[in-house]
């Protein structure tokens, strides 16, 4: 009986020191003194872990005492280790995590049209968050992609300040620009898809480069760019942002999410920018910077269906009243001969859906619809121009079994178009329907294939068939990736819709025979490494080496004749190649950067003889500094880019002007004050280099009628005491904003659900 006794003593001795050698571990995730909900954490090599609650908290019971590493991940944010000692019965720890620019791991649709997360991706896609474009605020989309590695908003006059967007130095027509998977946006208003709809309601930005017509189309030759709005679930209560610049710019944005019933949410977004103060710093008479008056309403409906299905429907309307020119101009000399002035009324409506049948497959309806109405003149030149698209499509998404996922897809795209010129005199109405599949085969948990082809008649072109194949390999634990890719892309072109120096008044339109749609090949190499240091660094290379090669490509000839544009298909063949590079770098104290450089040479071969493309840079580089401090929630964004020397159009062997572009960098730094409330201010400077273009930069601005201009009997023009160059009005002899330096300060405020 004495032994039982010493035994029952001895166990609750022991178990009593057991007891207090176990500890609770209470863990919170942060971001900028936010909790982030449904973060995973774990505890290395005890196979304890979880998700955090909605205040970013996890509690883990009964750890033993001793030292251990916790691991806590997001999507978004990367991952981040910190490393603690048990010695008491509870412990509390808190985890900071920082927000990925690029979100590396987000889940993307672009390449595949499938929700993936990016690293599972066959396709290489980059991706932006709001975040990253809120460390150079501007008040369009299509100004802030100057901060993007490969991409390039080019400025295509002077004087009007309209542009495109250059992809890996391919230039605008070849980008195909989507707004939640539709491609709605097309050449007469390609500009406008990235202008308009607020930024704190748009949850991300995907860049595919390369074409993409087997799953898109014509238009996606170069790559597509793609703006995924939030759902009303994902969306703010209340956001706004509004800022003002020392050239007396005034932007502002905001969003509201409203529940009309029980199972329909909805979000509202008004974009209104506003410039109205004519500055002319160069000196040649001629406004610096457009002026513009540009109003966008966005509206998306989403509705909860059994089975969560999915069902949505959006649309915008965009109003733009621009002009530039002569700085005497007003709106009585629109369309005279006396004040040069190039004004442009834009009317623009679009709606767009995606239903998903009440079937126990996955097959989604969508659907868009727009109408772009355009009434401009280029000095005495009239340009007014209707566009109505009609896109309709249907998606089954079918896994055969765990290796294989299928993609069929049915298409139809109604395209009318007419305007003033005798180009389209009666007006023309495209029919495209088409259809594509694509197989995505899974070998192996590091083995990945797509195979996809498209086939697509076009009403006045015949048949076209783009096909296209992809391969992934990722290391054991995916912090390596390589991927290859080639694939066939075509385009249709329409002129007017392209290309603005086709409008100006500058210069004659001439067409060098009928113009076929052009073809291509394209072939791209991407690796990808993730790297965690012992510090808890973060570094991320992503590098890709990509060649397209042309048919058919169709050249604006500024050369041969400076008083024309002469359009055509290129007797010959047209490449592009080059090399690119991004650094993504975050370290626990908060400073974070996104470097980015790209190499590439844009060749045209014509009659055995070589030459650079016009406007396009050998060279270009982007970067995005970023620090926060601490505790008082001030940050720091330095941001800025770097061209390379661009071949530049001249008017003759006479003209005085360089025949290329200097080095040029356009630099920016903001500073941000945060509180916890939801309010942010900031403010900076933007071009802290001030760098513009010379003043040369528009030909003979003085005359831009062009009346002190003599010309022979064949139309060229003769050197005269007035004229010693022989030059005509041209503003086509651009590559960089007038704009100079100059101040701005903001204001931003997000209220969330509580």
């Amino acid at each position: 009986m004495r032994s039982i006794t010493v035994s029952f003593l001895l166990i609750c001795i022991l178990h009593t020191a057991v007891a207090q050698n176990l500890s609770t571990l209470t863990i919170q995730v942060m971001s900028n003194k936010e909790p982030l909900e449904y973060t995973s954490v774990g505890i290395q090599s005890t196979g304890k872990g979880g998700a955090t609650d909605e205040t970013g908290t996890l509690i883990l019971q009964q750890i033993p005492y001793g030292s251990y590493k916790i691991i806590a991940s997001r999507v978004g944010y990367g991952s981040r280790s910190v490393w603690v000692t048990l010695d008491a019965p509870e412990h509390f720890v808190t985890v900071d995590l920082i927000e990925s620019t690029t979100s590396l791991d987000e889940v993307v649709v672009s390449g595949t049209m499938q929700e993936i997360s990016k690293m599972e991706s066959t396709v290489p896609v980059d991706v932006y968050s709001p975040k990253f474009f809120k460390a150079n605020p501007a008040p369009s989309v299509f100004e802030s992609m100057s901060n993007i590695n490969g991409v390039r908003p080019q400025i295509n006059c002077n004087v009007c300040n309209t542009g495109d967007i250059h992809i890996n130095g391919l230039e605008g027509p070849y980008t195909m620009v989507l707004i939640d998977g539709m491609p709605i946006v097309s050449g007469l208003s390609s500009v406008y898809g990235l202008t308009g709809i607020p930024q704190s309601l748009i949850e991300r930005v995907e860049i595919v480069k390369g074409p993409a017509s087997t799953l898109y189309g014509s238009e996606a030759v170069g790559g597509l760019i793609n703006l995924i709005t939030k759902t009303p679930e994902r969306a703010p209560m209340l956001s706004a942002d509004a800022f003002v610049t020392s050239w007396g710019e005034v932007s502002s944005d905001i969003g509201l999410k409203f529940r009309a019933t029980r199972k329909l949410q909805s979000i509202v977004g008004i974009h209104y920018f506003n410039y109205q103060n004519p500055i002319d710093k160069n000196g040649d008479n001629f406004t610096d910077l457009t002026l513009q008056n540009r109003l966008s309403v966005f509206n998306k409906w989403t509705m909860q269906r059994p089975g969560n299905r999915q069902f949505n429907l959006a649309g915008r309307y965009v109003y733009e009243d621009r002009w530039g020119g002569e700085m005497q101009w007003t709106t009585k000399n629109r369309g005279g001969q006396e004040v040069y002035g190039e004004s442009i009324y834009t009317r623009r409506w679009e709606i767009f859906g995606t239903y998903q049948l009440p079937t126990s497959e996955k097959v989604d309806y969508q659907f868009s619809a727009n109408g772009h109405q355009q009434d401009s003149y280029y000095g005495d030149l009239s340009f007014a121009a209707q566009q109505s698209i009609l896109f309709q499509q249907l998606t089954w998404r079918k896994d055969w079994s765990t290796k294989h996922h299928l993609l069929l897809g049915l298409a139809y795209r109604y395209t009318y178009y007419n305007d003033n010129t005798t180009a389209t005199a009666t007006g023309s109405v495209t029919h495209l329907p088409g259809a594509f599949v694509q197989d995505e085969i899974q070998l192996n948990t590091q083995n990945k294939f797509l195979f996809g082809l498209r086939y697509d008649h076009n009403s006045l072109h015949g048949n076209i068939l783009t096909p296209r194949f992809n391969y992934k390999w990722n290391s054991p634990n995916k912090k390596t990736i390589l991927r290859w890719s080639i694939g066939n892309g075509y385009r249709v072109a329409n002129v007017f819709t392209e290309d603005h120096a086709a409008l100006t008044g500058a210069r004659d339109v001439v067409f060098d025979g009928e113009l076929n749609p052009e073809r291509s090949w394209n072939s791209n190499i991407n690796f990808v490494k993730n790297i965690i240091t012992s510090s808890n660094a973060f570094i991320g290379i992503d590098a890709s080496a990509f060649y397209t090669f042309f048919n058919n490509r169709i050249v604006p000839d500024y050369e041969t004749n400076p008083n024309q544009i002469i359009y055509g298909n290129l007797d010959g063949t047209a490449t592009s190649k080059g090399l690119s590079i991004n650094l993504d770098l975050s370290w626990s104290h908060g400073l974070t950067a996104l470097v980015g450089m790209t190499w590439m040479d844009v060749t045209l071969t014509e009659n055995g003889q070589s030459r650079r493309q016009l406007l396009t840079e050998r060279f270009s580089g982007v970067w995005s500094l970023g620090y926060t401090f601490g505790a008082s929630l001030i940050s720091l964004d330095y941001t800025g880019n770097l061209y390379g020397p661009m071949r530049l159009p001249l008017l003759g062997e006479l003209d005085p002007r360089d025949e290329y572009s200097p080095w040029f960098s356009i630099q920016n730094i903001q500073v941000t004050k945060k509180y916890l409330n939801g309010l942010e201010i900031y403010g900076g400077i933007k071009n802290l280099l001030n760098f513009t273009p010379p003043a040369n930069s528009i030909a003979r601005a003085h005359d831009p009628f062009d009346e002190q201009v003599s010309f022979d009997t064949n139309g060229d023009v003769i050197a005269t005491a007035s004229n010693p160059y022989a030059l005509t009005f041209d503003p086509s002899y651009v590559y960089a904003p007038n704009q100079g330096v100059r101040v701005f300060f903001g204001v931003r405020y997000t209220l969330s659900p509580i």
